[in-house]
């Protein structure tokens, strides 16, 4: 099963889930999906469509997924790469409207070089990703939240002091 997240910006990224039932007529893509659309109104007889999933379902889904596709949310690509999965990030970009800057393009750009995912720039180039995973292995990620904590502990002490 292939997981696809948009996240849940009020703005549409009908793009990234056209693209995919594309790739599904075309049998680029031959597993079940289940796509968290967020505000992102779609139908299709071909994909299992969530507005919202509640926490639980959704980690249960991820937990489940042979891949994560997702818009470039960083808690999304970290959930993904914090269960074991592959990831393939498509950001929503503001000149389609979908969101007020390109923050999530640079998000991508350095998950992407970093080697943690597989980077989609722009839907046309989703097939040619999905045809990159056989031979993709993730870098393991590990998260550096624990030492940004304790150097602002540390920041904040020094202020008190």
């Amino acid at each position: 099963m292939i997981l696809v997240t948009l996240g849940t910006n009020d703005k549409s990224f009908v793009r990234l889930i056209q693209k995919i039932e594309e790739l599904k007529i075309k049998g680029v893509i031959n597993e079940d999906i289940v796509v968290q659309a967020g505000f992102t109104k779609y139908e299709s007889d071909l994909m299992q469509i969530f507005d919202l999933i509640p926490m639980d379902e959704f980690n249960e889904l991820l937990k489940n997924c042979n891949l994560l596709i997702t818009h470039g949310g960083v808690g999304t690509i970290t959930a993904g790469l914090n269960n074991g999965k592959k990831v393939i990030a498509v950001p929503r970009l503001e000149k389609y409207k979908e969101h007020v800057n390109d923050h999530q393009l640079q998000i991508i750009e350095n998950f992407a070089e970093s080697g943690y995912i597989l980077a989609a720039y722009e839907v046309d180039d989703l097939e040619a990703t999905l045809s990159q995973l056989p031979e993709f292995e993730p870098k393991h990620y590990k998260s550096n939240t624990e030492n940004m904590i304790n150097l602002v502990k540390t920041h904040i002490e020094q202020l008190v002091k």
